[in-house]
């Protein structure tokens, strides 16, 4: 019996060798399509060419009140974007699918408090509607401070522990760099493909391609429910801690 697979091995063997003889290497090249000419930024944070500015410190006129859509009322100063808990969180004029985000994010120096009342905010990278509704990133001050890890910052929130916790101390800049891919549904609202992100947090890999199990909760499972585009949403977090601060946010479509 062995020499039959013998046989048939000799000749596999032979049509490969003969078929890399006559192969060429044009034969494995694509030529098109061209990939569109992006300009990068000059530094690491810059936004690219192709980049939409959603805040670059002048004003927030790419933003709306998340309650009602009216322009957005948090505190810009010196080129940073300031929480203002008295209005609530704000959301993006525009929806978005399929994106790379990068912003930019710093706890007060001075802040007080522990846990998730410690400079405690959250980025919506898909707002769906008033409120917590939606697919958060924590944002919260991660350095020294005890909380459940599946809500620390770098976390999706109560769904994705992240896989190390680069946190800066208050004070610093810290930047997330993130690839969203949106949910997709069937003609039946099941889900045909679960929402889907990457995380970088100060440039270090935190959430490798999770899949999540739907948006994000407080308390409860998380279920899906048929949606498209959605807005991103910053939270207004109503902890009794200082507001924490945002700066140099964009956005590219996928």
């Amino acid at each position: 019996m062995k020499y039959p697979i013998l046989l048939t091995a000799l000749f596999a063997g032979s049509f490969f060798m003969a078929n890399a003889q006559t192969a060429k290497p044009e034969d494995t090249e694509t030529w098109t399509p061209i990939p569109k000419v992006v300009t990068p930024g000059k530094t690491c944070g810059d936004a690219p060419s192709d980049a939409i500015i959603l805040f670059d410190g002048k004003n927030l006129d790419e933003w709306v009140q998340n309650n009602d859509k009216s322009p957005a009322k948090w505190d810009v100063h010196d080129g940073i974007l300031t929480v203002n808990k008295n209005y609530g969180n704000i959301e993006t004029k525009r929806t978005f699918t399929n994106y790379q985000l990068h912003i930019e994010w710093r706890v007060p120096a001075d802040i007080e408090g522990s846990g998730q009342g410690r400079g405690n905010s959250g980025i919506f990278l898909a707002s769906l509607g008033k409120g917590d509704a939606g697919y958060e990133l924590q944002v919260l001050d991660s350095y020294n401070n005890k909380t459940y890890v599946n809500g620390m910052a770098g976390s999706l929130y109560k769904q994705a522990i992240p896989l190390a916790n680069p946190g800066k101390k208050p004070g610093e800049w810290q930047t997330y760099d993130v690839v969203w891919t949106a949910p997709a549904f069937n003609e039946d609202g099941s889900v045909k493909t679960p929402a889907k992100a990457t995380v970088f947090f100060n440039g270090v890999v935190v959430e490798n391609g999770f899949e999540l199990f739907g948006p994000t909760l407080y308390i409860g499972k998380p279920v899906y429910q048929k949606h498209g585009a959605s807005p991103i949403k910053l939270q207004a977090h109503g902890d009794k801690s200082k507001p924490l601060s945002f700066r140099n946010i964009w956005i590219r479509e996928i």
